[in-house]
């Protein structure tokens, strides 16, 4: 018997016996975290993508086939926002919940709240036969899947990074926004499989309802995985000392409210480019089209498999020039991709294919780096909730009206208007990350 692993009571065990102390079981492995966070986000992004693909080719002819294609899909796009306007009420709902209940209940409801409303829509019946309560219906899901999605930050993209081994912050940053690629290429698939396979008839008629019932397997799939880390002694009791737990909004917005807003423009050229990749080109094929739907969704499934392959570099670059000076950079690029968007887009199925491939790699590449780069902004008992109101609003600002008025200028005044408003959000991405580091310069003096 080796001796050195023996110890009295009351004595240190020697070091190396090989025996874990309390504190090394109390820790938290970060792949842990990341294996819950990413199935988590994945399952949400798959139902705002099966609802964003929806809106294109859907919803035009089942909700509003009495208004023209075009007026038809941006009242869809119209619905799609009020998921994004509602989530901050979502998030501070969900923070009373938390304080009432905790997060495991917290967690429960809001995804059931989305689960439930992402299936709702699957049986509602459509205009033809509701006439305007079928619309008001799907509005409802769809605030009822914006409040959900608020309700559900765990804080564990916060836990992940805060236990991210020394120097390698970026890496397991971009884990976190790993499901967004992988929610919207098993949407994407899906949507192609049924394209391909049914008629427009049995396509329009109960083939578009499958997506939102898998939905909802999915988010109980997700619940337990996420409520595993969550509801744990070692989780609870690491969140509890990184003080990852609600904080009083009031004080928050009055001492700290600037970093939120600052959080969310930095981060705003990635969110801007999210949706206009994703969801308005296909707009612009189905009204415009140059190249079939099916052969558009395919080169869509390959541009999400580029951007799950850019994210892990961003975690790299990220890691050697630092997240800040990355999101700095990829804005820049993103900026200057715009110039190109008219060109490409009125170019016909090359040009379009060529969009979108590198544009999932530009949106691969920043947004894997643009969740959280100035939360450490945040006191660290502000930090769990200035993190999720800053994401909210990262989304409103960004991404939510993205659809609506890229093709709504397009057809007005030509796609130019989409180099604007990418143009924009760049702009505010490069003027957020200079304010915030003249702030910090400021404090150091």
């Amino acid at each position: 018997m080796n001796t050195t692993t023996i110890s009295t009571v009351g004595q240190p065990l020697p070091k190396g016996t090989g025996m874990a102390t309390q504190a090394e079981q109390d820790a938290i492995a970060p792949g842990d975290i990341a294996v819950g966070v990413v199935i988590g986000r994945a399952s949400e992004y798959f139902d705002f993508f099966v609802y964003g693909i929806a809106s294109v080719l859907v919803f035009p002819a089942i909700f509003f086939p009495h208004l023209e294609r075009l007026e038809g899909t941006l009242w869809s796009f119209a619905l799609l926002a009020l998921a994004f306007v509602v989530r901050p009420i979502g998030t501070l709902v969900g923070m009373e919940l938390q304080r009432r209940f905790g997060r495991g209940v917290k967690l429960t409801v809001a995804l059931f709240l989305l689960g439930i409303s992402t299936c709702t829509i699957a049986v509602i019946p459509s205009y033809n036969s509701w006439g305007t309560w079928a619309i008001t219906a799907l509005a409802l899901c769809r605030i009822g899947q914006g409040l959900a999605l608020g309700g559900s930050w765990d804080g564990l993209p916060s836990l992940l990074a805060l236990n991210a081994p020394e120097g390698k912050r970026g890496w397991y940053a971009m884990l976190g926004q790993l499901g967004a690629p992988i929610g919207f290429l098993i949407a994407c698939s899906l949507f192609a499989y049924l394209w391909g396979s049914l008629n427009s008839i049995d396509f329009l008629s109960w083939g578009w309802r499958f997506p939102f019932f898998a939905a909802f397997a999915l988010n109980v799939v997700a619940l337990f995985a996420r409520l595993r880390l969550v509801v744990t002694h070692e989780y609870e009791k690491n969140l509890e000392e990184h003080e990852l737990d609600p904080c009083d909004t009031r004080e928050l917005f009055a001492k700290q409210g600037f970093n939120i807003f600052l959080g969310a423009f930095a981060s705003l050229a990635s969110y801007a480019l999210f949706h206009i990749v994703t969801v308005f080109p296909l707009s612009w094929v189905l009204l415009y089209p140059d190249q079939s739907i099916g052969q558009f969704l395919t080169v869509q499934i390959i541009g999400a498999l580029l951007a799950a392959g850019a994210m892990p570099l961003s975690g790299l670059l990220a890691d050697r020039i630092g997240r800040r000076s990355t999101l700095g950079s990829l804005a820049t690029a993103i900026g200057v991709f715009s110039l190109f968007t008219p060109i490409l887009l009125d170019s016909g199925s090359v040009g379009q294919n060529i969009f979108i491939l590198v544009g999932f790699v530009l949106l691969g590449l920043s947004y894997g780096q643009a969740a959280g780069a100035v939360t450490s902004n945040f006191l660290p008992h502000f930090r769990y909730t200035g993190a999720a109101l800053t994401a909210d609003l990262s989304w409103l600002f960004g991404a939510a009206f993205a659809p609506l008025v890229a093709l709504g200028l397009s057809v007005k005044f030509g796609l130019w208007a989409v180099t604007v408003y990418l143009l924009s959000g760049a702009a505010c991405t490069l003027i957020a990350l200079r304010t915030n580091r003249a702030m910090q310069l400021k404090d150091r003096d």
